[in-house]
């Protein structure tokens, strides 16, 4: 009896041996199929910006190590233009023009609903400890925020477990950084006080204080003076709490080194934004990297964010989760030279084209303005190759949704995941394109674009807009710098698409001016 005893005791250990053991191997399966994200944003790098795309006159070798050893998109796009609209689209899966989104002040309140769904949201639900450090720029709180007090709704609140952001962009104030919702090192003997509209009287301004500065404002930028440069909006107070500009990329590296490293220890994966700043203006590099691209601040800014991306892959090695860990690399939206401070970039350009040759830029419906730098990067799973794959950011919610087994889709976002992962060639068939509220469309290699009123060229950043009083057509393929317009030769195909478009996007007559401040 007792051996028969011990027999099924031996048994029944044996079996939740087993049991244990598949478990195990069932959740190391299950993680393995869930890896890690981070997404990589800059700020108006263009789609020539990297020497893998073709620079001229510095390198950008972490950047191509990305490109070169994952998938380099030649028709990765933006939803955007310009950066909230994309932002939004970027983190939502939602067309902007929807809402017709805007640039936003640094007071605007959170422009993302709480309810709506989010790729932080959905990832989460999926298991994914979630974090956006850097440039948030879609607004916090309510119109009226105290900025001395925690600020909510904003990132926290829309999917991400953690924040550690700047409101607005780096021209504009309130020029600190906000933590889960509290301004970092703030002393509340000292309140932070903000107006985009009036100044504060007593207060510094670019206008009636320019010895003051040390940077000069080409258009805008002439409010409040911070740390000698001009910003947009006026402020008073939060002194203690002003973020260093020359130090604001190893700034917000180190969090995301800190990130990184406590959340690679974790038996659940992580979904990490990291939203650079650079090479918006004010363009500030740190002292490493001054004069060390020869074409000025803008491309030492370049220098530096492709040192960061370097950081990056060091930190994530280090941590030994190179190979669970998917990069997406990306822009905000087209280049653009002088947008509001004089720092040589036109005067130092040299053969160096930003745009890689595209028509346009930052604000333009011309393909420069959308067409980004876009590439995914994955050791082990992603082989290197350049694609031609049609894809956007707006892909990122059902395609990442698709990758982690979630259930959860949106409506203007797609599946492109064969593609992002270098398994197919084909993306998205079409995507309609915004830029300052106006809007296109393509649909395979051609793009539509509607008449507009409005002048031809913004003459303060010195960009075509792509205003025209006839809808213009071009075939990107065989003409990406949109050379020739074919509109009047292919009447049918132009009938096509603006029926194709207008089914789609309903009204597109609505827009606004462009006004830089």
């Amino acid at each position: 009896m007792k051996k028969i005893n011990l027999f099924f005791t031996i048994v029944g250990l044996l079996a939740l041996i087993g049991c244990q053991k598949q478990t195990t191997t069932n959740n190391e399966a299950q993680k393995e199929t869930k890896p890690n994200i981070i997404f990589v944003y800059l700020d108006d790098l263009g789609y020539g910006d990297f020497s893998a795309n073709g620079t001229k006159g510095f390198t950008t070798p972490n950047i191509d190590y990305l490109a070169n050893n994952g998938v380099n998109f030649s028709n990765g796009y933006a939803s955007s233009a310009t950066c909230t609209p994309s932002r939004y689209a970027a983190l939502t899966g939602a067309y902007p023009w929807r809402n017709n989104l805007r640039i936003l002040p640094g007071t605007a309140p959170l422009i993302i609903d709480t309810k709506q769904p989010t790729v932080p949201k959905m990832l989460r639900t999926a298991g994914y400890s979630t974090a956006i450090i850097g440039k948030w720029h879609l607004g916090l709180g309510s119109a009226d925020k105290d900025w001395n007090e925690h600020i909510s709704p904003g990132p926290n609140e829309v999917g991400f477990d953690y924040s550690y952001i700047m409101a607005a962009t780096q021209d504009r104030v309130p020029t600190v950084y906000i933590e889960d919702g509290d301004v970092v090192n703030l002393d509340k003997n000292d309140p932070i006080q903000i107006d985009y509209k009036k100044k504060f009287e007593g207060e510094p301004n670019a206008i009636d204080n320019p010895e003051m500065l040390t940077m000069k404002w080409h258009h805008g930028h002439n409010q409040a003076v911070v740390n000698g440069i001009p910003r947009i909006g006026y402020m008073k107070g939060g002194k203690a709490a002003l973020w260093s500009d020359v130090d604001m990329a190893d700034h917000f590296l180190a969090k995301v080194k800190t990130y990184i490293a406590e959340k690679s220890k974790e038996d659940k994966p992580f979904f990490l934004t990291y939203t650079m700043q650079q090479p918006h203006v004010p363009r500030t590099p740190h002292p490493r990297f001054v004069g060390k691209s020869g074409k000025g601040p803008r491309g030492d800014v370049i220098l530096e964010a492709d040192w960061c991306v370097g950081e990056l892959l060091k930190t994530i090695r280090e941590a030994g989760i190179e190979e669970n860990t998917m990069i997406i690399f990306s822009s905000d939206n087209g280049p653009v030279l002088n947008d509001g401070y004089y720092d040589n970039a036109v005067e130092l350009l040299g053969e160096h084209n930003p745009s890689g040759g595209l028509r346009g830029g930052k604000y333009s419906l011309y393909d420069a303005g959308t067409h980004v730098p876009f590439i995914t990067y994955w050791k082990g799973k992603i082989n290197g190759g350049k694609s031609n794959a049609l894809v956007s950011q707006l892909d990122l919610f059902n395609s990442l949704a698709v990758l982690v087994g979630s259930d959860e889709r949106t409506e203007d976002s797609e599946d492109v995941l064969p593609a992002l992962l270098g398994e197919s060639k084909e993306g998205r068939t079409s995507i309609i394109l915004e830029a300052t509220t106006r809007t296109s469309y393509r649909k395979g290699d051609f793009v539509l674009i509607p008449a507009y009123k409005g002048n031809k060229i913004n003459k303060k950043v010195n960009i075509e807009l792509g205003n025209h009083d006839k809808v213009q057509l071009f075939n990107l393929k065989k003409d990406p710098s949109q050379q020739n317009d074919i509109a009047v030769q292919n009447p049918e195909l132009v009938k096509e698409l603006m029926e194709e478009f207008t089914q789609k996007r309903g009204d597109f007559n609505n827009t606004q001016e462009l006004i830089l401040k």
